[in-house]
């Protein structure tokens, strides 16, 4: 009688050399990269909505950056990637969401962020796109300094997963 250990690591091992027997790639974190696909180049985000946070472009890009290193295996480069991502941040704004009853002032405010991404893919270049993403986080009262900075990072991280899921996972 075989143990289950044995069985275990057999099994494991068959899944293993059938995933990696595939033309595509997939990853425990929900992506899937092209076979062939080895390299990706991520432009500077530059900012170009009316209302500028200093940081944002820097903070987007990074963020992209760091989403697409430690979810796959592509290697960053400068210029001409298999896969390449270039655009713009185009919205950044402070919006009230709810008012207050009996007053005109927002009881609820709502940080909106929307970046226009254009993603070629020299792989499979039927998966390119060029499209808008926008996510906001709701907050209550006046946005200050450390609290813009925090949810600021908290869109720009839905925003990195969005695009991901997008650009590998086809979602």
């Amino acid at each position: 009688m075989l143990s289950k250990k044995i069985v275990y690591t057999f099994l494991t091992t068959i899944f293993l050399f059938v995933m990696n027997s595939c033309g595509v790639k997939y990853g425990f974190t929900g992506g899937s990269i092209p076979e062939g696909m080895k390299t990706v180049n991520i432009q500077y985000f530059e900012n170009i909505a009316p209302l500028v946070y200093p940081t944002l472009s820097q903070n987007f890009t990074e963020a992209l950056k760091e989403r697409i290193r430690n979810q796959s295996r592509l290697s960053q480069v400068n210029q001409d990637g298999d896969a390449n991502f270039e655009g713009f941040i185009t919205e950044y704004t402070i919006s009230p969401a709810a008012v207050e009853a009996g007053t005109d002032r927002a009881a609820m405010n709502r940080l909106t962020i929307t970046v226009k991404v254009t993603y070629h893919n020299k792989i499979n270049p039927k998966d390119d796109f060029e499209q808008p993403f926008t996510r906001f986080k709701e907050f209550a009262g006046n946005l200050q300094s450390a609290q813009e900075e925090t949810l600021g990072k908290e869109i720009i991280q839905m925003l990195t997963e969005d695009i991901y899921n997008k650009a590998f996972a086809n979602w």
